[in-house]
């Protein structure tokens, strides 16, 4: 019932154990999460602005991207001598593809008389890239981030759940090998508050980064 989920999470509040988990569930996240958004903004602006790279690279990155992150559970494991690398992987290969594609999609979208307006007054391309590309194309970056964290959030604790020792995922599985249902919904419940609080984090940066946009409020 809420009442027995409500009092278990209220004993839960009072464990060391549970922060451990939420920490280390946070952890794996954001530094998954950061180098994916790393990687996948800077492979996707360098595929949006080379014919070479796009004509090179996208037919890998589409052919790798249909792979579910979860797959690579069993490849982790040989790979990474241990678990953390193996999840905090798992979570970059996630959130990668939601930037990395968001990233070429911002840039194609973008109006080319902005790039020939600069060409025009005698803008490098370096300073077309700094000026122009990036802060044209940083609204579609950071919907493709918010979407990442929610992916990443989705694998890590798939992940955890198959191959991990902490975090919140693990303790929701134990939770239920356990029949410990309460704990089970104090679990999902866990992941859902953490998931809206990094994903607000993300709206919010994203929102002081581009300054610029109408406000909605």
């Amino acid at each position: 019932t809420p009442g027995e989920v409500w009092h278990h999470w209220v004993e839960l509040l009072g464990t060391r154990a549970y922060y451990e988990d939420l920490i280390t569930s946070l952890r794996r996240i954001v530094l998954g999460f950061l180098i994916a958004a790393v990687v996948g903004v800077g492979l996707g602006v360098l595929i949006g602005r080379s014919e070479t790279a796009r004509k090179t690279l996208r037919p890998a990155i589409e052919m790798v991207r249909p792979i579910p992150a979860i797959a690579l559970v069993p490849l982790t494991i040989l790979l990474f001598p241990t678990s953390e690398q193996g999840i905090v992987f798992i979570t970059f290969f996630a959130a990668f593809f939601p930037v990395v594609v968001s990233t070429i999609h911002a840039i194609d979208s973008m109006p080319k008389v902005w790039e020939e307006a600069a060409q025009t007054m005698g803008a490098s391309q370096w300073t077309i890239l700094r000026q122009v590309t990036l802060p044209g194309a940083l609204p579609g970056i950071f919907s493709g981030l918010s979407v990442a964290m929610g992916v990443a959030w989705i694998c890590v604790v798939s992940a955890e759940m198959i191959s991990g020792q902490f975090g919140i995922g693990y303790y929701t599985w134990q939770a239920y090998g356990l029949l410990d249902y309460a704990g089970v919904v104090v679990g999902m419940l866990s992941i859902g508050a953490l998931g809206l609080l990094t994903a607000w984090i993300v709206e919010r940066i994203g929102r002081r980064i581009n300054y610029w946009l109408p406000s909605k409020r």
